[in-house]
């Protein structure tokens, strides 16, 4: 996976950055962990995981200058869970302005006697698109979530999760990916989403 070139994870300061760490060197990739936008600027490709409220994440990314960098990136992006959420316009956590690569809003999920929330678990994705971020994943396969906010399906979505409804589970728009599951808890099928973005 050398051709990977150099990867940058976004300090966002999220609880998930050993666990990706170790997930990308399992795949051969010794990736840094940032919070200098000059550095993320020279990364060959970036990923932004969250853990945690969109609005704590966005004033972390705001008080770094690492929200316009990571507007004006033009290598490939993964957003990973609140990662992926900070990728859209606005979301209702906080009522927070996100970054607005993304249109559209990420709302609160509704919770029911048998649907609690936050969603936590294994579920599959539905809805697959024909796209490099999934290839060799199918319906089949399963991926662990962990949120309480989701993302609408729209022309973004590259895959689907049925949890109360159908929400975003993969999105993408030109170089920016997202996945609201974490691939670095989702066995082989989370390291071959990794393995297929680090070879976009």
């Amino acid at each position: 996976m050398s051709s990977a070139g150099s990867v940058a994870i976004i300090d966002s300061g999220g609880a998930n950055l050993a666990s990706l760490c170790i997930a990308l060197e399992r795949l051969g990739i010794i990736a840094q962990i940032s919070a200098d936008p000059d550095q993320v600027r020279r990364a060959s490709r970036v990923l932004l995981p969250g853990v945690g409220a969109a609005g704590d994440a966005m004033r972390r990314l705001r008080s770094r200058g690492l929200d316009e960098c990571i507007r004006r990136l033009t290598v490939p992006v993964l957003g990973i869970c609140l990662g992926m959420q900070l990728l859209y316009a606005h979301c209702e956590e906080d009522d927070s302005e996100t970054l607005g690569i993304l249109p559209g809003s990420v709302r609160r999920m509704r919770a029911s006697a048998t649907l609690p929330v936050p969603h936590m678990g294994w579920n599959s994705c539905t809805g697959l698109h024909s796209d490099a971020l999934l290839a060799g994943i199918s319906e089949q396969d399963y991926f662990y979530f962990v949120h309480s906010y989701a993302a609408p399906v729209d022309a973004s979505t590259r895959a689907s999760v049925e949890y109360g409804g159908a929400h975003t589970a993969v999105a993408r728009r030109g170089n920016f990916c997202g996945v609201q599951f974490h691939p670095e808890r989702s066995a082989q099928p989370g390291a071959r989403v990794l393995r297929n973005f680090l070879a976009l």
